[in-house]
């Protein structure tokens, strides 16, 4: 993108408003969720996300028209699907909060105007708060053939966390989803069983009296390491 468009996206974005949705709103959300997704949604679930101050519901509106929503709650880790159960680690308490994105997206004349980056970084403003800090991450599920969404979120520094075989039910058809996630206030995600070991190593290796038993701690640990990575290696380029 050249400067001259950056500044006429600039001066746009300045001249969007946002506010909270309310129940006036249900009908351009409806509108706005029949363009951008094939799945469904129930009128409960439209007077929900307006009305109950729990999901944090926001429309960007220009010249008095919504050109663009996003929906996202703060839950406690307890609260999360069997599948999004590992997405920070085990070390944390069920109580610990985590963000998740329901839907976030401008209208189609509106789009690669910023609407939709606007709207995701006024929510991560706000869960990076210091009153938010007990929030760790912030996560959402989008449809794996989706490659406009996927690209969005990873420019928005969003990393892939797991593949959802069979996630979504589209018009009968069973479709793969991503859940994506990105990690906020030193939040981490759990460890992989190689970052346990290393740790275990590191940790023994200070408890160590000796530099030349430090020195070999690490050297017996940097043997299987090695072993993995280049078997990790000949697994990418098979597959390629």
């Amino acid at each position: 993108m050249s400067s001259q468009e950056d500044n006429r996206q600039s001066q746009f974005i300045d001249e969007v408003q946002l506010r909270f949705l309310n129940n006036n709103d249900i009908g351009d959300l409806k509108r706005l969720c029949v363009e951008w997704f094939p799945l469904r949604y129930p009128d409960a679930w439209y007077k929900q996300v307006t009305n109950n101050p729990h999901f944090y519901s926001l429309a960007a509106t220009h010249n008095g028209s919504t050109i663009g929503v996003i929906i996202a709650e703060i839950r406690d880790r307890s609260q999360c699907n069997k599948e999004d159960s590992d997405l920070i680690g085990y070390w944390y308490p069920s109580d610990t909060k985590i963000a998740y994105i329901l839907i976030v997206g401008a209208a189609k004349e509106y789009r690669r105007k910023g609407i939709a980056s606007h709207l995701l970084t006024t929510f991560l403003t706000k869960v990076q708060s210091s009153e938010h800090f007990s929030c760790k991450c912030v996560y959402l599920h989008v449809l794996a053939s989706n490659l406009d969404a996927l690209l969005f979120y990873e420019r928005q520094s969003f990393r892939r966390h797991k593949h959802l075989p069979l996630y979504y039910t589209i018009n009968g058809v069973k479709m793969d989803g991503y859940c994506y996630v990105l990690y906020i206030n030193n939040g981490k995600p759990p460890f992989s069983w190689m970052e346990f070991v290393e740790e275990t190593v590191d940790y023994l290796a200070v408890l160590s009296v000796c530099r030349f038993s430090r020195y070999m701690f690490r050297q017996i640990w940097s043997l299987p390491r090695k072993f993995i990575l280049h078997r990790e290696s000949n697994k990418m380029v098979c597959t390629l």
